[in-house]
């Protein structure tokens, strides 16, 4: 099924995957793996044509392969990942832009995403280096300055970041398994009388009711348009409804970051809470009904907090944005390994410290791109399990990784199943997966 994002249609998408390898200070060496989809319509809405903006992601990810190769820093991969962001990233964006001025310069999401399969392939390998797993090595015995070196805390909170790490923000006996949240398209159809005869054929579900049959499913997220108020009401209803039919205990709704006004929010969720109680009370949290640029848009949202824990989604590119929203009445916020692992666990840091709820959201993670996103959920302890969505709309994209990790690309009993991971660094166990990889992706040396 194609997968609507804001105004754009995604019915495609590439794949960024590499592979770093890391020296320590006795010669030994190991390799580590990150891959992150560049979801164009996603990371960079624009009324610029797709394969202009596709091109461009793939232009600047071979920029910042060459500058991972030349980057020169010994220390954790969160000391690493958080010094490349602050001294390279930025820079690179604004001289790809000095190179080619007759081109938009890259949005601040765009560079991140080009930028996260990195990050989280350092992190991989280092702790591949140290035979351990990614999340027991963010503490005081891997890392060599505590959060205070990162982090600032409001002055209305009681939190001192010194003496502190990621660790203490952190799950660390982790779930095996995880309630899985299921995207409800704007183009999916909910009933029958919705089928065109253009669906595909693939053996997959395709209506919502069969979906929920197949996977068991307790939790979904509705997409909705954020600029028709009645479309908006009407389809909350209608998976409301189904919801209720199949025993689905909890819904959200992820307004599409088009809504200027809190007011219409506001209005739907009261309409609901007046004529369809119970499915107002199935709402768990709201995603980001408002603008990508929180800085521009610095909309007070505290009417829509009262009723709903409302999260940043696209806004939240770093934890300085997460204290913005926290300010202007955001309840929590919804994190992505697409951004970088390193903001992620800065965010999540953060955001704890300072009472907000955690999600962790999907940008349709296929392949090994799984792997990270679903162990950062299961260590950071969300509101309810993890949104997962790629079995939703690419399903045999990641055939081979599931014959190693069958419980991570379907859902079953509402559930995915992460104990096949396990292992050093994210537990891939990339040598047994055995994909074949691009003739191009060795086009840059020790920067793979």
């Amino acid at each position: 099924m194609p997968l609507k994002f804001g105004a754009e249609i995604l019915t495609s998408v590439t794949c960024a995957r590499v592979k770093i390898t890391v020296q320590d200070a006795a010669g030994r060496t190991a390799t580590g793996w990150g891959e992150t989809p560049l979801s164009v319509q996603w990371v960079w809405p624009s009324m610029s044509a797709f394969e202009v903006r596709h091109t461009r992601l793939r232009r600047f990810c071979e920029r910042l392969a060459r500058r991972w190769s030349d980057f020169d820093m010994a220390g954790h991969p969160l000391e690493i990942g958080e010094a490349f962001q602050q001294e390279v990233l930025e820079a690179e964006s604004e001289q790809e832009y000095r190179e080619h001025p007759s081109e938009d310069q890259l949005p601040l999401l765009a560079t991140l995403v080009c930028c996260s399969p990195f990050d989280i392939a350092l992190y991989d390998a280092y702790g591949r280096l140290h035979g351990k797993s990614v999340f027991e090595m963010l503490n005081r015995d891997y890392m060599n300055r505590d959060l205070s070196a990162y982090l600032e805390a409001d002055a209305d909170v009681d939190v001192d970041f010194h003496g502190q790490f990621p660790s203490d923000y952190l799950v660390h006996d982790r779930p095996q398994s995880l309630v899985a949240w299921h995207l409800v398209g704007g183009l999916d159809p909910i009933s029958e009388a919705e089928l065109t005869g253009d669906e595909p054929v693939d053996g997959h579900p395709v209506l919502l009711g069969d979906w929920i049959a197949r996977d068991g499913l307790q939790c979904l997220k509705v997409k909705l348009r954020g600029t028709d108020a009645a479309w908006d009401y009407d389809r909350l209803v209608s998976v409301g409804r189904v919801a209720q039919a199949t025993g689905v205990q909890q819904l959200t709704a992820d307004f599409n970051c088009t809504v200027m006004d809190p007011a219409y929010v506001v209005a739907i969720l009261d309409r609901l809470a007046a004529e369809e109680p119970a499915i107002y009370d199935s709402i768990l949290y709201i995603e980001q009904p408002f603008p990508y640029d929180l800085e521009e848009y610095r909309i007070d949202v505290r009417e829509v907090s009262r009723r709903k824990l409302l999260l940043l989604d696209e806004s939240a590119h770093n934890w300085q944005l997460v204290r913005l929203g926290r300010s202007l009445g955001w309840s929590g916020v919804a994190l992505k390994t697409c951004k970088t692992l390193t903001g992620a666990l800065l965010s999540l840091c953060w955001a704890k410290a300072h009472g907000m709820a955690v999600m962790v959201q999907d940008l349709t993670n296929p392949m090994i791109a799984q792997a990270p996103h679903v162990l950062l959920a299961a260590h950071c302890g969300t509101l309810m399990g993890v949104e997962t969505n790629a079995m939703q709309f690419y399903p045999s994209a990641s055939d081979l990784e599931a014959k190693v990790h069958p419980g991570l690309y379907r859902r079953r009993d509402g559930c995915i199943d992460l104990s096949s991971l396990r292992g050093s660094g994210f537990g891939y166990r990339i040598e047994e997966v055995h994909r074949p990889l691009p003739v191009a992706a060795a086009r840059y040396g020790v920067a793979e």
